[in-house]
Order: structure tokens, then C-alpha cells, then sequence
């Protein structure tokens, strides 16, 4: 196992073995649950476009386009279940200028007129 290090009062100090074991564990547990955390992030952006035009539903006059991309969103969970597809959902343009991320990419979440 490669060497693993603490501070403790400021000092590196390498991890014991059991130690390293332990931390190798929670690395593991963390990274088993990518999806898990990737599906929630999607759900949470799904929730804010559903939200923002909640008004089309509530005027009462919702275009074709507009109804068949807000059962879209609300589709996502059975349409898109591996991690490969919720990286590309949750891809987005690079600032390379800047290195900063800025908009979705995948047109799921672009808003029909």
C-alpha cells in the first residue's frame, strides 16, 4: 500500500496500516457511491427546471414542446441509469480562459420556446 499521511499538531505523520486500511475503506465506500451522488446532483437540477416553469402549467395554455420536455425531465430516472449517462448529463462547457465550468451541455436541459 502506498504511503498514506495525518498532521497532527501541524506534523505529517504517516498512517499505520491499520490506519491506511481504514482510510482505503472509506475511499472505497465513497467511490462505490458515485452514481448514487451523481443521480441525486441530477435530480436536484430536473427539481429547479420543473420549478422555474411550474408557471407554464399553471397558466394553463402549455405548448406541445413544452409538455413533452417537462415529462422529459420527469423521465430522466427510467431513462438514464448508468453513470456514463449521468456524466453526460451533468457535462458542461469549460472556461478554459478562466477554468471555470459554465453551462449544461447535454440538451435535456434546454428550455423549448
Amino acid at each position: 500500500m502506498s504511503k498514506m499521511y495525518k498532521l497532527i499538531n501541524g506534523v505529517r505523520v504517516e498512517l499505520t496500516d491499520e490506519e491506511k486500511t481504514a482510510r482505503q475503506s472509506e475511499l472505497d465506500d465513497w467511490n462505490s457511491k458515485s452514481g448514487e451522488r451523481k443521480l441525486k446532483r441530477i435530480k436536484e437540477l430536473r427539481l429547479q427546471k420543473l420549478e422555474e416553469t411550474d408557471w407554464w402549467v399553471l397558466r394553463g395554455d402549455m405548448s406541445e414542446a413544452q409538455s413533452n420536455w417537462r415529462q422529459a425531465l420527469r423521465d430522466i430516472p427510467e431513462n438514464y441509469t448508468t453513470t456514463e449517462q449521468y456524466d453526460l448529463l451533468l457535462a458542461r462547457e469549460t472556461d478554459k480562459l478562466l477554468s471555470t465550468y459554465r453551462q449544461l451541455t447535454n440538451e435535456i436541459w434546454s428550455k423549448p420556446k
